[in-house]
């Protein structure tokens, strides 16, 4: 019984911001009127990355909603008005990802919002996708091609979203194995996604550093633990267990999209940049996703990767 307690009494907590656990995607932008703001968000056509566009797009936002495909970024689109541009952008394929890039600037869009919301999560076999392991190709270096093809397409004031997850606490010691950054050795799902993650981190906090000067922001989030098709490589019990988990202590998609939407487009966080989210509030994160010399040498190594990958 204590235990049902303390969970209620977190989930009814909230904090500076005025926002908490429990807030929802739609409470966070409530009185928000996003006329004329472009966001484009990468896993449009399911969870966090659909409602995230679903209620930015019912704010007045223009959605540009990427996909694995053109169809399924279509598809996920026609909610979203006739302004809603589908582009297709499989993270894990270096030539998808730029051809998005290409896109977008094709068609001059400019962006006030960059979501970078896709992944995967917790492979549990060991997968190489062009030299490189599934979940840190696709979590990082697909997003690292995009946001750094795209930072001329963002607004004066455009904002870069990252999402990171407390799981980056998984992450090996050292944080990112520089020198065996695809687990040759002793591979391990949740160390190889919670160095993803904390790629996300530091590549959000490295570009924060590189926007210095500019009033364009860069921030990364961790949007709880949710119950979406992420966890699709869960064990059969653990897959079990999840209805009763979610109606417990797992936040609901709506509250899960709630921090992202907020660091997305509210305005008391204009000038905020380089942080890391957690409830709709700044929150702490691990020492490594705060060592810059760390987030250096990931970045030029990244550049290094992505070379060769063109």
């Amino acid at each position: 019984m204590w235990a049902v307690s303390l969970l209620a009494l977190i989930k009814g907590k909230r904090g500076p911001s005025g926002f908490g656990y429990a807030s929802t995607a739609e409470e966070v932008t409530e009185g928000l009127d996003l006329s004329g703001k472009t966001v484009l968000i990468t896993g449009i056509n399911s969870g966090l990355g659909l409602e995230s566009a679903r209620v930015l797009a019912k704010r007045g936002a223009r959605i540009v909603g990427a996909a694995r495909t053109r169809d399924k970024a279509a598809e996920a689109c026609r909610a979203f008005g006739e302004a809603a541009i589908p582009v297709a952008c499989e993270l894990s394929e270096p030539a998808s990802v730029r051809a998005c890039v290409k896109e977008v600037k094709d068609k001059g869009i400019e962006l006030d919002v960059l979501l970078c919301n896709a992944g995967i999560m917790a492979l549990p076999e060991r997968t190489i996708v062009h030299g490189q392991e599934l979940q840190f190709l696709t979590n990082h270096i697909g997003h690292f091609i995009l946001v750094t093809g795209l930072i001329d397409q963002l607004t004066e004031r455009g904002r870069v979203v990252m999402l990171s997850s407390g799981a980056h606490m998984w992450a090996p010691p050292g944080g990112i194995q520089l020198e065996d950054l695809s687990f040759s050795r002793d591979y391990s799902p949740n160390r190889a996604y919670g160095q993803s993650k904390l790629a996300n981190l530091l590549f959000a906090r490295s570009l924060a550093r590189r926007l210095a000067g500019t009033k364009k922001t860069a921030n990364a989030v961790h949007p709880g633990v949710i119950n979406t098709n992420l966890g699709r490589h869960m064990s059969p019990v653990m897959r079990a267990i999840a209805p009763v988990a979610e109606a417990i202590a797992l936040k609901t998609i709506p509250q899960g999209a709630a921090t992202q939407c907020y660091v997305s487009v509210h305005p008391s966080l204009d000038v905020v940049t380089g942080e890391y989210f957690a409830d709709c509030n700044v929150a702490r994160s691990s020492r490594y996703s705060r060592d810059e010399a760390l987030g250096d040498r990931l970045w030029t190594v990244t550049e290094e990767i992505v070379a060769r990958l063109a």
